[in-house]
């Protein structure tokens, strides 16, 4: 039994493969890397708002969207929502209570009430940020990112190496 541990030792010693798995054999072509296609809470909301199904966000749907996205929040006609009603909003229409934008920065007068207004012009930035073309139209290719591991793993380090600066 001894002597099978032996045997087995150098198995046991060699390095384990790296990330992206074992190095290529001799002939054979390296594996793709692996990708990540993510879209923001908000670009799935505005993807939703495609009227006529043909994978399109015109500026005209995009308003519709909102405004009906408003409405549902609002269903007094108040003409305005506090922040726990802009949390329920954002749970129906952005899939998380706590998904951004969040009520602070669309929240812009401070009055601790989110008026259609003030929704419809943090939204317009974040239409104009994804319409990468500037056609006025969101096509799917501009809502979604690709990212690979080496992209996630290059941010996170930008993160650590922020957070160990000293405070200036």
């Amino acid at each position: 039994m001894l002597a099978g541990l032996f045997l087995a030792a150098p198995a046991l010693a060699q390095p384990a493969p790296g990330p992206g798995g074992p190095p290529p054999q001799a002939g054979q072509r390296p594996a793709q890397p692996t990708a990540n296609i993510i879209a923001e809470p908000v670009a799935m909301m505005i993807a939703a708002f495609d009227a006529d199904g043909d994978a399109r966000v015109t500026r005209a749907e995009f308003e519709a969207g909102l405004t009906r996205s408003f409405e549902s929040a609002d269903p007094e006609k108040i003409g305005s929502i506090g922040y726990i009603r802009y949390a329920d909003w954002a749970l129906k229409w952005l899939g998380d209570r706590n998904a951004l934008p969040g009520p602070f920065e669309v929240d812009t007068n401070g009055d601790n009430r989110i008026t259609p207004a003030e929704l419809r012009a943090r939204f317009d930035l974040l239409f104009a940020r994804f319409d990468a073309d500037k056609d006025g139209v969101l096509v799917r290719s501009e809502l979604v990112m690709v990212r690979t591991p080496q992209m996630i793993m290059e941010r996170g380090q930008r993160r650590r190496e922020d957070s160990q600066r000293p405070p200036q």
